[in-house]
């Protein structure tokens, strides 16, 4: 295998969505996953058995306010937490106006490599506003931090002992688009890339545009190079990506267009339009209104790639109903030639709106996080926000194994990851 392939193909399985995920690797062996979901403030950790497809309840801590996304180190020492208590998760049932929030913040938490607790080193540090995505460059060395309102991101160093440094102030004013969604490190580490999500228009308001936002990346500064926005980003959302293991391509996920894309990357930019685009739901004839794509990650082997449709949630007096769309995960195989992904299932999540999910570490195991508890109609009892667990199976669809429900009490099911300990 060609060099600049192995060196690809190691950097990502530093990064995928927040772990390390090495193949064939047996339960109970010290490279073993845990599983963290955040309810509102509480983070609870759940060991996970890939064997029987089990998940075992432990403990929990409590954070400063809502937990908004989390990402390891390349380590997997360490895990960085960011917090709002701002954001939609926060705003009273069919609000108009999503409270900014007061208490925005970023902490670093050690893993104990045993047991996948959790324990906070060092300060955190206050954030200006709501932070929706965090991720650490490939280097371990600085922690990148996004924001929906206003959009835009900032860079904090990294100190060698895990704990957050200094503020990476940037030299020149950064294009940073409307509604970021998300901020990567692409795997050449040339570039950073934020997702910036756009709005859709509503009676009173015309659509935002989305875009593709990339970034030169050099020791954690940032210089505008390029925005990827395919007819001046109007009916182009873009929410997630996620990069191909070993060839350079790069799969976006389009929220309102319940869509997936895939671009060639080249220097850590796009190059080029769109390869292929597909629709993410089973009958695209019959898409609700409240139908969205969601999360999109890449399977470790590069045979697979798995997205996340949800149906938004309907207010009936106070009470969040059934959307009526599909909320599943998005199977699809991808040529090894051309990169086209190919929809192979549509698997039901047993839940609602799930909103992030994760393999366990021999990708034998997916979890998918239903943050909401909802009634499916009027008089119908509510049904609660669950982890719904699934066997992958060797042609990469999933079979249903059971759901476990979550108490959101404290808050909504906003965040769930599955991180390798060290």
């Amino acid at each position: 295998m060609p060099t600049h392939r192995i060196r690809r193909l190691t950097l990502f399985f530093a990064t995928l969505w927040g772990t390390i995920f090495p193949l064939n690797l047996a339960f109970g062996q010290s490279s073993r996953g845990v599983l963290y979901s955040a309810s509102g403030p509480e983070l609870t950790r759940y060991d996970l058995d890939p064997e029987t497809a089990t998940l075992i309840k432990r403990n929990s801590i409590r954070l400063p306010a809502n937990v908004q996304y989390a990402w390891p180190h390349p380590s997997h020492k360490y895990l960085y937490i960011v917090w709002s208590d701002g954001g939609a998760a926060t705003a009273a049932p069919g609000a108009t106006v999503v409270p900014s929030g007061k208490i925005h913040g970023l902490g670093s938490f050690r893993i104990d490599p045993r047991t996948g607790d959790l324990q906070q080193m060092g300060a955190s540090v206050a954030l200006p506003s709501r932070p929706i995505h965090v991720s650490v460059d490939l280097t371990g060395t600085h922690v990148l931090t996004a924001y929906n309102d206003p959009s835009g991101l900032t860079v904090h160093r990294l100190n060698p002992d895990g704990t957050l440094g200094a503020l990476v102030k940037q030299p020149n004013a950064l294009d940073t688009g409307i509604y970021a969604h998300q901020i990567r490190v692409d795997p050449s580490s040339k570039t950073a890339i934020l997702v910036t999500r756009g709005n859709g228009p509503t009676k009173d308001k015309a659509e935002d545009p989305g875009g593709v936002k990339i970034f030169r990346y050099a020791d954690g500064v940032l210089t505008n190079l390029t925005a990827v926005a395919p007819n001046g980003g109007i009916n182009f959302q873009p929410r997630h990506l996620d990069f191909h293991p070993t060839q350079p391509w790069a799969f976006l996920s389009l929220e309102r267009q319940a869509e997936l894309q895939v671009y060639r990357m080249k220097d850590g930019l796009f190059d080029g339009p769109a390869l292929f685009t597909k629709h993410s739901v089973a009958d695209p004839a019959r898409k609700t209104l409240r139908q969205n794509a969601g999360t999109v990650h890449v399977h470790p082997n590069g045979q697979f790639i798995y997205q996340a449709n949800r149906s938004a949630t309907v207010d009936a007096a106070g009470r969040p109903i059934d959307g009526g769309g599909e909320n599943t995960i998005a199977v699809y195989s991808i040529n090894q030639k051309t990169g086209e992904p190919i929809l192979i299932q549509n698997a039901e999540t047993h839940g609602a709106e799930p909103r992030t999910f994760a393999l366990d570490p021999s990708s034998r195991m997916l979890v998918a996080a239903n943050q909401t508890a909802i009634y499916t109609g009027p008089g119908t009892q509510k049904r609660p926000a669950n982890l719904a667990v699934f066997r992958v199976r060797q042609d990469g669809k999933l079979d249903f194994v059971r759901t476990y429900d979550v108490d959101t009490t404290a808050g909504t099911q906003f965040w769930m990851g599955i991180v390798t300990l060290p």
